[in-house]
C-alpha cells in the first residue's frame, strides 16, 4: 500500500543459510485448506523476526535463489539491471531549497547514497560540481545501524536548520533529527524524535510540531500517531503540550508546513480514513478549521484555496461537479465568504493527476486517455487563463521540482519506449531541456498501442501494450500484464528502463491495464471499484488478459501478471479465480489475507476502500475474493514468485508468508524469496534490488519463454 502524501496542506498520497529442511518440515504440520471461520495454521508467520519465522523465510529464500540464479538469463539479467541501477548516466534529478539546487545520488561508491548540492549555474552548465552534505554510507559504517535517507524538512525561510528523516532498513517508521544544512552537520542537543511512524513540522527555529506513535495511548488503530505535540526546543518530547487529537478509529494525525508565495503555513491534518481528512492552519498559536468538503484535495497558489473535488460540491449557491478543480480566495473563505470559482472540469475522458503551485502558476497535470498534459493557469484580472505546455503524446508528464519563490520548475516527459526527459520552465514561461536520460535498452522495432477489453459488465478497459511491430500475432509472445487499480492512483505510461532491458528488449511484450479502482479517469472510475464493488477490478484485470489471447498477441502458456502492494493483491486474486488463464504470477508486498489486513500494520486505514471484515456483511463480499481464503488444494494453479521484504511496515510480510506457506503445504509449487531491507518495495541498495528485480526476471522467462530461446 502507498503511503499517504502528508506534505500539508494535501494530506492525500533477509537472510542467509539455515538448514532447509527445519522450515519445511514446520509447515508439513499444517496441510489442509483454509477456512474462512477456522483457526490459522500460519498464524506463527505473522510473528515478524520470530526464530521460527524467520528459519522458514531463510530456507524459502536458499531454495528460490538455487532455482532461479541457476536460470541461463540470471547472471545477465542481474548484472544489467544493477549497471542501470548505478549509471553515472542517471539524471541527477534536482529538488529546489534556498537558492541552491540538491540531489539524493546512489552509485557502485555510494550505494546508500549522498545528499549533495550545487548552484544553479552549475547545474544546468551540464557539468556542475557536487558538494557532499551527508553521507549516509559513512553514517551507517559510523553508527552500524542500516540508515535509509528519507528526506528533509527545513525552517523557512532562510532553509539552513532542517529535520532529517532515517529509516532502520528502509521501513516508513523513521528517526528524526536536526540537521545544520551550513555545517553539514547533525546538531547536538537539537530535535530528535526516536524511530517511530511520525511527522514533524517547524514553527519557529525553537519549536516543532510532532506526531508520532511512540505513546501507545496516543497511537490509532492503523498504527499512526492520533496527536499533534508542540514541542519546545531544550524540553523532553514526552512533556510537550498536545495541541490537537484524532480518534483512535482515525487514520492519524498528521503535521507539515507549505511554503507559499505570503510565507510557510503550518497546520495540522487529521486523517479520518485514508480519503477523508480535516485541514487546521496553525495562527497565532491557534488552530483554524478549513471548512471544505472532507474527501477533496488541497493545496493554496498565491492567495488562492484551491480545491480537486473527488465529490459533488454545492456551495454559494454553485454545485460542482466531482473531478473539477474550484478556488477561492483563502482569506476571504476563512473569513466565511464562499465565492468559490471553477478553475476547470475535465470530460469524461479526463482526470486531474495532480495539482501544485509557484510564485505565480497553478500547474495542472492532466491525463487524458491516460495521456499526460501539463497546464499553466494564472489569474489575470482575476479570472483563470491558461496554456499548455507542449509535450509528445502517448506517454506522461510530472512537475519534478518548483519553488513559490519565483516561477522556475522543473518538469520530466517520459513514455514506454522513450527515456525520461527533464525539461526547466524558465520565469519567461520558455521551456528548455535541461537532460535526457540515455537509452537502457534497444527500441528499435517497438511499438505502443492502446487498446479496450470489455470487461464482464460490458465496460470498455484501456490498456497498453508495448511490442516488436513484427510480433507475430499467433498466442506465442511472452507477455507480461500489470495493474494496480486502486486508492484512485493512476497507473501512466512510464519509460520502461529495467523491464525494458530485461524482458521486452528479448522479446517480451509489455502490458499496462488501466483497470477500476485507480484514478485514470476521474473519481467515478475509482469509486465503481470500491468495497462491496471490488470484483469489478479484478474482471477487468481478467477481461484484458482474455483480450491478448482473443488477439493473438499470446496465449495462457505465455501470459504472466505482475503487481506490487494493492496489485499484488489483485494478481492474487487473478490467480485464485482464473488459474488457467495464466502461467507466471509475480507478488511483491502483496496484501493476500483480507480476513486479517485491517489487524496488521497500516492495514485498518484501508477499511475505506477494502471494508471491514468484521462486519459480517462487508466480510461476505471480501471474503469471496480473498487471496489466502480461496485458495484451494485442489485446483491447478500456476506457479507463482512471491517476495516481500521483512522490513515492510506498512503491508505486513505476514500476507507473503501466509500465502506461500498455505500453498505450499496444499502440495502447489512455490517460490517466495524475502528481502532483508527495502520497506514498502524490494531493496535500499542497489545491489538488493537488482537482486530482487534479476529474480523476478529470471522466474519470468523459466516460466514464459523469452529470450533465451527457453
Amino acid at each position: 500500500m502507498r503511503l499517504p502524501k502528508v506534505s500539508f496542506p494535501d494530506a492525500k498520497t533477509v537472510f542467509e543459510h539455515l538448514p532447509v529442511l527445519v522450515a519445511l518440515a514446520s509447515i508439513s504440520l499444517s496441510s489442509a485448506c483454509m477456512s474462512q471461520d477456522g483457526d490459522d495454521p500460519f498464524f506463527w508467520l505473522e510473528e515478524i523476526e520470530g526464530e521460527r519465522a524467520m528459519e522458514w523465510v531463510l530456507a524459502q529464500n536458499e531454495l528460490a535463489r538455487a532455482e532461479l540464479q541457476a536460470v541461463p538469463a540470471y547472471q545477465s539479467l542481474y548484472d544489467n539491471t544493477l549497471e542501470i541501477l548505478t549509471s553515472t548516466a542517471r539524471i541527477a534529478y534536482p529538488s529546489i531549497l534556498g537558492d541552491m539546487l540538491y540531489n539524493f545520488w546512489t552509485d557502485a561508491d555510494h550505494p546508500r547514497g549522498i545528499f549533495r548540492r550545487t548552484t544553479w549555474n552549475a547545474y544546468l552548465s551540464g557539468n556542475p560540481t557536487w558538494e557532499t552534505v551527508l553521507d549516509m554510507d559513512a553514517l551507517v559504517a559510523e553508527e552500524e545501524t542500516p540508515w535509509a535517507f528519507r528526506g528533509m524538512d527545513c525552517l523557512l525561510p532562510e532553509e539552513r536548520m532542517c529535520l532529517v528523516s532515517l529509516s532502520p532498513g528502509g521501513s516508513d517508521a523513521v528517526e528524526v533529527r536536526e540537521f545544520d544544512l551550513q555545517t553539514k552537520e547533525f546538531v547536538s542537543g537539537g530535535f530528535l524524535v526516536p524511530v517511530s511512524k511520525n511527522s514533524t513540522a517547524w514553527v519557529d527555529e525553537n519549536t516543532i510540531l510532532v506526531g508520532h506513535n511512540l505513546d501507545d495511548n496516543y497511537v490509532t488503530t492503523s498504527g499512526y500517531s492520533r496527536a499533534a505535540w508542540r514541542w519546545e526546543r531544550g524540553t523532553p518530547l514526552e512533556d510537550a503540550a498536545i495541541l490537537a487529537e484524532a480518534g483512535t478509529d482515525d487514520m492519524g494525525m498528521f503535521v507539515a508546513t507549505q511554503e507559499t508565495a505570503d510565507g510557510p503555513v503550518t497546520g495540522v491534518v487529521r486523517m479520518i480514513t485514508i480519503f477523508d481528512t480535516e485541514f487546521r492552519f496553525l495562527e497565532n498559536g491557534e488552530l483554524v478549521l478549513v471548512d471544505v468538503p472532507s474527501d477533496a484535495q488541497m493545496t493554496l497558489a498565491g492567495d488562492q484555496l484551491v480545491l480537486k473535488l473527488v465529490s459533488d460540491w454545492t456551495v454559494g449557491g454553485q454545485t460542482f461537479r466531482e473531478g473539477s478543480v474550484v478556488s477561492a480566495n483563502l482569506d476571504e473563505y476563512l473569513a466565511g465568504e464562499r465565492n468559490v470559482e471553477l478553475v476547470l472540469a475535465p470530460d469524461e475522458r479526463s482526470t486531474i493527476n495532480g495539482i501544485s503551485a509557484t510564485r505565480d502558476y497553478l500547474l495542472v497535470n492532466q491525463l487524458t486517455d491516460v495521456q499526460g498534459h501539463l497546464f499553466r493557469y494564472r489569474r489575470v484580472n482575476g479570472r483563470w487563463t491558461s496554456d499548455e505546455i507542449e509535450t509528445p503524446p502517448m506517454g506522461a508528464v510530472g512537475v519534478r521540482s518548483l519553488s513559490v519563490r519565483h516561477n522556475r520548475f522543473f518538469f520530466t516527459y517520459n513514455s514506454f519506449t522513450q527515456p525520461t526527459t527533464l525539461y526547466l520552465a524558465e520565469e519567461n514561461g520558455r521551456v528548455r531541456e535541461v537532460r535526457s536520460l540515455p537509452d537502457q535498452f534497444s527500441s528499435d522495432g517497438l511499438v505502443v498501442e492502446q487498446h479496450h477489453a470489455t470487461s464482464a459488465d460490458g465496460t470498455r478497459v484501456p490498456y497498453f501494450v508495448v511490442k516488436a511491430d513484427d510480433a507475430p500475432m499467433d498466442g506465442s509472445n511472452p507477455t507480461l500484464l500489470t495493474a494496480y487499480g486502486g486508492f484512485q492512483i493512476s497507473s501512466t505510461p512510464s519509460y520502461l528502463g529495467v523491464e525494458g532491458k530485461g524482458w521486452v528488449e528479448g522479446g517480451g511484450v509489455y502490458v499496462l491495464a488501466n483497470i477500476r479502482g485507480g484514478g485514470e479517469f476521474g473519481p467515478a472510475w475509482w469509486k465503481a471499484a470500491l468495497k462491496e464493488n471490488r470484483q469489478r477490478a479484478y474482471d477487468d484485470f481478467i477481461a484484458v488478459g482474455e483480450d491478448l489471447i482473443a488477439r493473438g498477441i499470446t496465449s495462457s502458456e505465455h501470459l504472466g501478471i505482475i503487481g506490487a502492494s494493492n496489485g499484488g493483491l489483485l494478481v492474487g486474486a487473478a490467480m485464485t479465480q482464473r488459474p488457467v488463464l495464466f502461467n507466471a504470477v509475480v507478488a511483491q508486498v502483496p496484501l493476500m489475507d483480507m480476513k486479517r489486513y485491517h489487524t496488521l500494520l497500516a492495514g485498518a486505514s484501508w477499511m475505506a476502500e477494502y471494508g471491514d471484515p468484521d462486519i459480517p456483511e462487508e466480510w461476505e463480499y471480501i471474503s469471496r475474493y480473498s487471496p489466502y481464503q480461496n485458495v484451494r488444494p485442489d485446483a491447478e494453479y500456476p506457479r507463482p514468485f512471491i517476495f516481500t521484504t521483512t522490513r515492510d511496515d506498512r503491508v505486513h510480510p505476514g500476507h507473503a508468508r501466509k500465502m506461500a506457506a498455505l500453498m505450499i503445504s496444499q502440495g502447489h509449487e512455490v517460490l517466495y524469496f524475502e528481502n532483508v531491507e527495502g520497506g514498502h518495495g524490494a531493496g535500499v541498495t542497489p545491489e538488493q534490488r537488482a537482486e530482487s528485480i534479476a529474480l523476478y526476471l529470471a522466474y519470468l522467462h523459466l516460466q514464459l519463454g523469452q529470450a533465451s530461446g527457453e
